[in-house]
């Protein structure tokens, strides 16, 4: 199938009339009737019901009509694309992020990268992390923010943004609500809700519940939704002190040792970066990121043990 075969038919599609089609199309009328005759015998059936003055859309030529009209508009903005790209019209970067790993991170440092690479167009993925990097070997994405992740390839660059702890998140009207902080005793007692693909779930269980299990009320893969269940009193969040909040509810650390994890960035060793990327990298190292955490958690998050990484 040709796509000239496909603007062909559109063409008569549009007019119902060979003629106008082919002058819309700047062809002859036999070149035209040719191209849709070769439409036809690669589909394997009439298009178009052709008598005299009469021409209409046969059943199969409806049939096919809005898939040939999506077919035509998409190789255009194909090539719209393309140009633009050649133009430099547009930068693509292409961010994973692990799950827990908050959108917010990355806000301000596009924002600020925007100022001066033009065209700027950021696309983010949410991904469990060990599919994170397989997406980065494959160059599926450009590059990637992580916690706690395991057997790195060689190929894969690492830096160390900032280190954080994970905080006690719940409703005000909470049993716990009240308290300057939490004990593990006291989250032996709760009910918790789950986030599913947490990077740090079995540091979590290590620490907090070495011989029981956690009582685990809701999972969802989703930061908001359990927020939400949470503002409702379905239970507790262990969570990032990075991760925004709603309005509704409170932030306390917890007791002792709490669990804590490096947030890092990634990408591919060797291979050529964009400006873009380029720019990303540079401006996430050298971000002041202890005070990204501390306007993102909250105020009530603790944050005296988050750091700036060295470059």
């Amino acid at each position: 199938m040709q796509l000239y075969q496909v603007r062909y038919f559109l063409a008569v599609a549009s007019t119902l009339n060979f003629t106008r089609a082919a002058e819309q199309c700047n062809v002859t009328q036999p070149a035209l009737t040719k191209g849709v005759q070769k439409l036809e015998q690669e589909l394997g059936g009439q298009l178009i019901y052709r008598e005299r003055q009469l021409t209409q859309l046969t059943d199969l030529g409806k049939e096919v009509l809005p898939m040939l009209e999506r077919t035509l508009a998409s190789a255009a903005a194909v090539r719209r694309r393309a140009q633009e790209f050649q133009r430099k019209d547009v930068a693509p970067l292409k961010i994973g992020l692990a799950p827990s790993i908050s959108a917010s991170l990355v806000v301000d440092p596009i924002a600020e990268i925007a100022k001066f690479v033009p065209g700027l167009h950021v696309e983010l993925r949410e991904v469990a992390t060990d599919k994170l990097v397989d997406l980065l070997l494959e160059g599926e994405i450009s590059a990637a923010m992580v916690g706690d992740v395991q057997d790195v390839p060689d190929r894969i660059d690492g830096w160390s943004l900032f280190e954080e702890r994970y905080v006690a998140v719940l409703a005000p009207t909470h049993r716990l609500a009240n308290r300057p902080s939490i004990g593990i005793d006291d989250l032996r007692e709760t009910i918790l809700l789950e986030r599913a693909d947490c990077d740090v779930a079995v540091k979590i269980r290590q620490s907090y519940f070495p011989e029981e299990p956690p009582q685990l009320g809701h999972c969802s893969g989703h930061d908001l939704h359990l927020q939400h269940m949470a503002a409702a009193g379905f239970g507790v969040i262990l969570a990032p002190e990075h991760m925004p909040r709603l309005p509704a509810l409170k932030t306390i650390p917890l007791e002792g040792s709490p669990v804590s994890r490096e947030v890092r960035l990634l990408a591919v060793q060797g291979r050529r970066y964009s400006p873009a990327l380029d720019a990303f990298v540079k401006v996430a190292r050298l971000r002041d990121w202890s005070f990204e955490v501390t306007d993102r958690a909250g105020p009530n998050a603790t944050v005296s043990d988050v750091t700036r990484a060295s470059a």
